[in-house]
């Protein structure tokens, strides 16, 4: 898919530099970082899946299960 965006020169030029370094095109090298940001917040994506289960659902109100459950989350880098 091919699209155009707007970014800043400073941005642009850092990009060139890296898309030579690395040999690599600029085209790669925003799918990559679009993809690694993407990434990034897709915890925030499952936390607002959990939410909306939790507000059909209720919570259970087991303090042990809650525990783990918040545990999981925090140790893990989605």
């Amino acid at each position: 898919m091919k699209t155009a965006v707007s970014i800043p020169d400073a941005v642009f030029e850092r990009v060139e530099r890296l898309a030579a370094r690395t040999k690599r095109s600029r085209s790669r090298i925003f799918s990559d970082a679009l993809d690694e940001y993407l990434a990034r917040h897709a915890s925030d994506e499952i936390t607002e899946g959990f939410n909306a289960v939790i507000g059909e659902n209720g919570e259970t109100g087991d303090a042990f299960v809650g525990a783990a459950a918040r545990h999981v989350l925090e140790c893990n880098d989605w």
